[in-house]
């Protein structure tokens, strides 16, 4: 009876880890594509103000201008290639699982600038400005989110972190060095570099230095939560 007894409980102990596990994944799981649908809208609504898009973004929309294929498509050609560039400040292997993210990031910006809001362009300074700012901030909540679930990075992102091990900077610090990386490049295929431009480079850190945290308590009381 006791040895029945004992493996009873230990089934039931093996049941709940199982539906805690699962639980977790569907948790990260809703994180990960919420956060990536967030900073494509994000991304979409600074290309969409036209007074200058982050530095990563005028390089894929001027790719797109100079050589064809929508911004969607260079998101993920141009991942590809900061993919081997990730890999060797790490002194590691590709992580060529990341590719999802940037083939999912690429889709979600095609969505939101091609259907969603293709036939709207923000007429007027004041009304582009505005539309920039909250571009930029709904960008920064989408990447925090995202980088909760811990699943693989977008390279441009996972390059926020590579640099950071490598250099031994804060995130935000990282972030800045990235986007000053890629204005060089935009300015080489002439992308919409602006005022919008500047503001993407100072700003975007510092946003995601704010709002991580704010995400990262959210993750930990669910995780805690999960397991009471």
């Amino acid at each position: 009876m006791i040895e029945l007894f004992y493996t009873l409980l230990y089934n039931e102990w093996c049941y709940i880890k199982k539906e805690l596990i699962r639980f977790m994944i569907k948790k990260r799981m809703l994180f990960y594509v919420t956060g990536l649908l967030i900073l494509a809208f994000g991304i979409s609504l600074t290309i969409k103000a036209d007074i200058g898009a982050g530095a990563w973004d005028a390089l894929n929309v001027g790719l797109s201008k100079t050589i064809g294929l929508t911004v969607g498509v260079w998101v993920f050609i141009v991942g590809f290639i900061v993919l081997f560039v990730n890999a060797i400040l790490l002194k590691r292997m590709p992580n060529f699982l990341s590719l999802i993210t940037i083939f999912i990031i690429g889709i979600f910006i095609d969505f939101w600038l091609i259907i969603a809001l293709g036939h709207w362009d923000p007429e007027g300074y004041v009304l582009k400005f505005a539309v920039l700012i909250v571009g930029l901030f709904i960008a920064s909540v989408g990447i925090a989110i995202y980088l909760q679930a811990e699943f693989p990075l977008s390279p441009l992102d996972h390059l926020m972190i590579a640099i950071s091990t490598r250099f031994n900077v804060r995130v935000g610090i990282a972030k800045t060095i990235g986007e000053l990386t890629g204005l060089m490049m935009a300015f080489l295929f002439s992308g919409p570099i602006g005022i919008g431009t500047i503001l993407v480079t100072v700003l975007i850190g510092p946003f995601i230095q704010f709002f991580f945290p704010i995400f990262e308590r959210l993750m930990k009381n669910e995780k805690a939560a999960s397991r009471e």
